[in-house]
């Protein structure tokens, strides 16, 4: 057991990966000498050799495209998006080529590929590099969607989306990526290490896909994120006192709908919150099922706490992340319906 960062968690579980499987490739933009701009990928070209690490072109489509015949082939790539920002070029090869392969093939080929990106803002990135398109791929029928919130959490997932024979897409929260944050962008920033986290297994372990997190238990109100905003919310209904039940989706898809449920109908009430623009996000369809299946349990509306409309802006970051403010503004009015 070890205290680790998220990036730190991230980088053992491709370690691990590597060294317990020799069909796991990994590939990417800078991914190898230099070890990833983020330094996830820190030391293992070193470790594991130039053919099983390995550099790739400025060229997205390129990583993708090659990440599936790689994995038609017989291997388990784990290819890197430097940024979601980035991931459109490759977005039909995994579409068309990644999703239906076993599908197409009745079974016959599996595509397992896992595609890591860093996403979302919370550092001064603007449009290009704070992008949260993870609706997108949830869309399609195929993917598998797994956000982490903490580092325990990111290494099982991630060992467990490798070790998939379908292809995942595993959006990592950059803004966490060192510590937790809990949305007061002018407080000092904490450390992983001196956060009360679980400590993280040095070797083997797999944390499911598709089963959710209750992060905080309460009675009052359920309140429904993934990646930072899970911390932001938690730190919001415990600055304002609120009995909130704070549920970490982890995987978007598969969805736990079953734990969704549960909460909802012991709550009567349900808040929303990711960072991703509001219209076709992912909270509106968290919203729709919530409203299928809890209609008669619910006191209130369902509510939903996103980014705006609109390109992510870069001097008005902050005005645009769904902040304590927004958030607690969204749960007191749903606590007086």
């Amino acid at each position: 057991m070890a205290r680790m960062s998220m990036i730190e968690a991230i980088n053992s579980a491709m370690d691990v990966c590597l060294a317990r499987d020799p069909d796991v490739t990994i590939l990417g933009e800078d991914i190898g000498f230099f070890g990833g701009v983020f330094r996830a990928t820190a030391g293992l070209q070193a470790k594991h050799g130039k053919t099983r690490v390995f550099d790739t072109p400025i060229n997205e489509g390129g990583i993708i495209g090659v990440a599936v015949g790689m994995a038609a082939y017989g291997l388990r790539p784990v290819p890197e998006i430097q940024f979601a920002d980035y991931i459109y070029p490759g977005l039909d090869q995994l579409v068309s080529e990644a999703a239906r392969l076993r599908y197409r093939s009745a079974g016959e080929f599996v595509m397992p590929i896992t595609v890591r990106s860093p996403f979302g803002g919370g550092i001064f990135g603007g449009q290009t590099h704070s992008q949260s398109p993870e609706a997108m791929f949830t869309h399609v029928a195929g993917l598998k969607t797994v956000i982490p919130s903490n580092p325990y959490d990111a290494k099982g997932l991630l060992i467990s989306a490798i070790e998939d024979n379908d292809p995942v897409i595993f959006f990592e929260p950059k803004r966490i990526y060192n510590g937790p944050f809990d949305g007061h962008y002018d407080r000092p920033v904490q450390p992983w290490s001196k956060v009360e986290t679980p400590e993280v297994p040095t070797g083997h372990y797999t944390v499911p896909l598709g089963k959710a997190a209750i992060v905080r238990e309460g009675s009052d109100v359920t309140v429904l994120a993934y990646g930072t905003m899970v911390h932001v919310a938690r730190a919001t209904v415990e600055e304002k006192g609120i009995d909130a039940e704070v549920i970490d989706l982890r995987t978007l898809l598969p969805l736990d709908i079953v734990t969704i449920e549960a909460s909802v109908k012991k709550t009567g009430r349900c808040v929303i919150v990711h960072e991703a623009t509001r219209t076709s996000g992912f909270g509106a369809e968290l919203a729709a099922l919530v409203q299928e299946r809890c209609f008669y349990h619910l006191e209130a509306p369902v509510t939903r706490v996103t980014g705006f409309d609109t390109p992510y802006p870069h001097s008005l970051e902050w005005a645009y992340f769904p902040g304590p403010i927004r958030i607690g503004t969204a749960l007191d009015q749903v606590l007086k319906g």
